[in-house]
This record gives structure tokens, C-alpha cells and sequence, in this order.
């Protein structure tokens, strides 16, 4: 649970602490995704609008990247969030079966909503399960959205706005929005007490 409403509406690029063995794998899968490619530091941060100084402290596991700036730098990777995450993660990949146990999770130290990869890596459509904690607010660029070809989220327990460009949609539990073409948009769970819990459902390119 998020301890600090207002840190939570405006989370921070990224949160500064002690690594935890997640966050130097995370660290690591970034840094192999950037030199697999032959890409500078400062390439990276052409392609997906990140300092130079912010993916540097990423790979050096000196700050943990939120949600948003990992939905940033995954794009220009040519993977979806729930991907890179999975193989920081060493998923297992080839598989029909994402046993419940091997399904990987991952807390955004920005806002502390958990996220845990449902579908097997690699599966198109992906499936990932979000509980996203009272008044925590997560942001992402349309450019996040620009290697998805369709996404839904359906709400299983809760309330939740999802803030796509302009206009802002309310669903209570059973709903399932579509989402439309890329745009800037936010999760955002207005409760003060009650998280709220939810599927999306994404088709890659």
C-alpha cells in the first residue's frame, strides 16, 4: 500500500534506494537489451526520451525504474512492458503453461502496484494481472502503446479511471473498456481504501 496519497498521484521517475535482487536483474536485462542492439547510452535516450543520466543510474541499479519509465524504455526495445519484464525475470519461454508459480511479478516502487504476468512469454495476446493500490495514479506515453494492435482492461474488483488522452473512463467491477488508438493515458484508482484489481488483455504487432 502506498503510504503517502500525494506520492502516489505524482509518482516519481524513479524511486532512489537499496537494490533488491529484482531490481539488479531488471538492471542487468536493460542494460543486455541496449548493448544487444549496439546502442549507446545516449542512443536510448534519443529513441525513448529518457535522460542519459536516468538509464545510466537504471542499469547501474542506482534507482528503480517505475512503471512509466520502463513503459518508455521498452519501446524502443520492440517489447511490450510485460515482455521486458519477463525476461528480467528469465521466464520460462516455449511453454503452453505459465504455472502459477512461475508467473513473474513485479512491484512499481513509484506508486507499489503489482503486477504479475499471467500468459507464458512470448504468448500473443499477452495476460497480466494489475492491483493497483488506493489513489495510486500510473502514467504512461502513447508511445508505450505503439507496438500494441489491440488492448482491453477488464475490472475485476474496484474502481477504476483509466484516463485515455482527453477522455476519462469510469469502470466498476465486470466492466471491459477497448482501448483506441495510441494516446497519452493513466491507471488511477480513486478510492482511498480499497484497491482495485484488474486484467489487461494486449495483441502485439
Amino acid at each position: 500500500m502506498q503510504d503517502d496519497p500525494a506520492a502516489a498521484q505524482q509518482p516519481d521517475p524513479a524511486a532512489e534506494q537499496q537494490p533488491d535482487d529484482a531490481a539488479r536483474r531488471l538492471a542487468e536485462r536493460l542494460r543486455l537489451e541496449r548493448e544487444a542492439r549496439g546502442w549507446s547510452i545516449a542512443e536510448l535516450a534519443a529513441r525513448s526520451g529518457v535522460s542519459r543520466a536516468m538509464i545510466s543510474k537504471v542499469e547501474r541499479a542506482e534507482a528503480s525504474p517505475t512503471a512509466a519509465l520502463l513503459g518508455r524504455l521498452s519501446g524502443p526495445f520492440g517489447l511490450t512492458l510485460s515482455g521486458l519484464l519477463a525476461r528480467a525475470e528469465a521466464a520460462p519461454s516455449g511453454g503452453v503453461v505459465a504455472r502459477v508459480a512461475d508467473q513473474a511479478r513485479w512491484r512499481d516502487p513509484g506508486t507499489g502496484y503489482l503486477r504479475r504476468q499471467l500468459s507464458p512469454l512470448g504468448a500473443d495476446p499477452e495476460l497480466v494481472r494489475v492491483e493497483l493500490p488506493p489513489l495510486a495514479r500510473v502514467p504512461y506515453p502513447a508511445e508505450s502503446y505503439a507496438l500494441i494492435r489491440g488492448q482491453c482492461v477488464w475490472l475485476l474488483e474496484g474502481t477504476l479511471l483509466f484516463h485515455e488522452g482527453r477522455v476519462t473512463h469510469r469502470l466498476e467491477p465486470g466492466d471491459c473498456l477497448a482501448l483506441g488508438p495510441p494516446a497519452d493515458c493513466a491507471y488511477e484508482n480513486p478510492s482511498a481504501t480499497q484497491p482495485c484489481l484488474y486484467v489487461v488483455a494486449l495483441a502485439r504487432r
